[in-house]
């Protein structure tokens, strides 16, 4: 078996060469991705092995990438796009929303628009304003978009290449803070569905949910309520658009209790659609109201504080200590 231990950063980039090997119709563009290989180095060597024809360096004009991007879809490419940070890719919103996203409904199912839009998003790095943007929420919630979030590599790894192999846009959204969190990726064994949600840590007394970044605070979370006698299961989402409800359902089916975490505001975020879902498929087994955990809502703040806006371990044990108690 072909397993290798890689950081998050390395598996997408092998994602990627992967795919460029495989499908000549496979392009990458964007803000530096070339040369430079990316600001965080996320396509290094790429354009080097593959060429100016399929490693594209283009323009700071986001508009211009995804609109371009939807045309080379339309001619028959699969062009994988990066928004260089989060914060860029408000300029693009127009492009993904009102035609990346409408095409196919519009065409009556005729036109496929394979496009994949990768974002490095979230904070914890120490960046400038329009940097550390948890915006995920803006793009679930429009009809015509996957969205996704991967928190290891081995998800990073294949959750890109079934991204690439989707004729549905996805909106692949990379959380920068574990870019070089290392874990093992077997090239050879797909781990499952896209969209499907993982259970990766078994637990009795309350589910956990997750995904991105916060899927590695969630697990010391469980890993510290055990110590206290509290056996928590924690479920990683992967998908925020579909989202697996039968997977979080049968889990707080069992344990009777859901925290929900994200980094991204709670005013509006997937947790509160997912907090409503579950409490209408699991009104009779909750012993508890279904709790979120994340961002404030307030514009990112700068970065010596970030750790204050940050849900962390103490917040979400706060949670589960809230839940538990009732």
């Amino acid at each position: 078996m072909a397993v290798q231990k890689l950081p998050i950063a390395k598996a997408i980039n092998e994602s990627l060469r992967k795919a460029l090997e495989t499908d000549p119709k496979v392009l990458i563009m964007g803000e530096d991705v070339g040369k430079l290989g990316g600001v965080f180095r996320v396509t290094d060597g790429l354009q080097k092995d593959f060429g100016e024809d399929r490693v594209i360096d283009t323009p700071l004009a986001e508009s211009g990438i995804v609109g371009t991007a939807i045309g080379l879809a339309l001619r028959g490419y699969r062009p994988v796009v990066e928004i260089q940070f989060d914060g860029f890719v408000f300029p693009a919103y127009d492009q993904i929303v009102t035609q990346l996203a409408k095409m196919h409904a519009r065409a009556l199912g005729k036109i496929k628009l394979p496009v994949v839009i990768r974002i490095p998003y979230g904070g914890g790095i120490g960046a400038v304003e329009h940097h550390s943007e948890s915006p995920e929420a803006l793009f679930a919630h429009v009809a015509g978009l996957k969205v996704i979030s991967p928190s290891t590599s081995s998800d990073a790894y294949w959750m890109m290449q079934q991204a690439i192999q989707s004729d549905d846009p996805v909106i692949f959204f990379e959380p920068k803070r574990r870019y070089w969190d290392k874990g093992e990726v077997d090239t050879e064994s797909i781990p499952g569905p896209l969209h499907a949600a993982r259970t990766v840590r078994e637990g009795s007394d309350l589910t956990l949910v997750a995904y991105g970044p916060m899927v590695k605070v969630c697990l010391e979370a469980a890993a510290a309520a055990q110590e206290e006698g509290n056996s928590l299961e924690v479920i990683d989402l992967r998908s925020m658009s579909p989202i697996d409800f039968d997977t979080v359902q049968a889990s707080v089916e069992r344990t009777g209790r859901l925290v929900v975490v994200h980094e991204a505001p709670v005013f509006y975020g997937s947790g509160a659609e997912i907090a409503a879902r579950i409490t209408e498929r699991c009104f009779y087994h909750l012993e508890a109201p279904v709790l979120r955990v994340g961002g404030y809502h307030s514009p990112y703040p700068p970065a010596r504080v970030e750790e204050e806006y940050l849900p962390g371990l103490d917040r979400v044990l706060d949670a589960v200590d809230r839940s538990l108690a009732y």
